[in-house]
């Protein structure tokens, strides 16, 4: 059974002080902090998005309360988002949920994989769109997109060829012949699957919010 995600007045704290943090506002989709909230919550990021638009047009009396109790007492608020995590078991998630079946669709593109775990399936995404970009002979470390790529995402241009090279054998319309033995083979054809057969602008638009989050 799948644990259903539903909103909680209280999760308006700890949005707040997402949408508080420097520079003051609405928060990019993929940004950090839209990502790292939305996996604490088990809630998409863009259901928080929503919600964070709320509170930036003060679009309820219950946002606008809130408003007025936290937005200028930066400790207070820091305070009742603290006692709020203790209170709902926030960072022992494995306790929490223990026994519970997680629907964890959107949030297993942001853990690592076990067959290598400095990569995540997001990464693997912006990769993906790298490599509808590129040339066979062009997906070497030498080339600036390569080298540009690797960078944001923290990683060795030899890791981006790498994970180039595997795309390849993903790709249907190269065909090639020799067989790799690469551990990453089978989570970049799960990510071609969900990509690589569809309409690139998608992927394309996709990678650009993703950006926010390596930045």
């Amino acid at each position: 059974m799948a644990r259903k995600t539903q909103w909680q007045d209280d999760y308006w704290l700890l949005l707040m002080q997402a949408y508080l943090r420097r520079p003051v506002g609405v928060k990019p989709l993929y940004s950090r902090e839209m990502v790292q909230l939305g996996l604490e919550l088990h809630i998409h990021p863009q259901a928080l998005l929503t919600k964070m638009q709320e509170i930036a047009t003060l679009e309820t009396p219950r946002v606008e309360r809130i408003w007025k109790t936290y937005s200028g007492n930066a400790t207070k608020l820091a305070r009742a988002a603290r006692l709020l995590r203790e209170m709902k078991g926030f960072g022992r998630a494995d306790e929490f949920y223990e026994g519970v079946d997680l629907n964890e669709t959107w949030e297993k593109d942001w853990q690592p994989l076990p067959e290598n775990e400095r990569l995540m399936p997001v990464m693997l995404i912006m990769v993906l769109d790298l490599y509808f970009r590129l040339t066979p002979a062009t997906m070497v470390g030498e080339t600036p997109e390569v080298k540009e790529l690797a960078k944001l995402l923290g990683i060795g241009a030899d890791d981006v060829v790498e994970l180039l090279d595997v795309f390849q054998h993903c790709d249907p319309y190269l065909n090639r012949r020799d067989v790799t033995f690469s551990p990453l083979l089978l989570p970049c054809q799960a990510v071609w699957q969900r990509y690589g057969n569809n309409d690139t602008e998608a992927l394309v638009a996709l990678a650009g919010q993703l950006t926010d989050y390596f930045k």
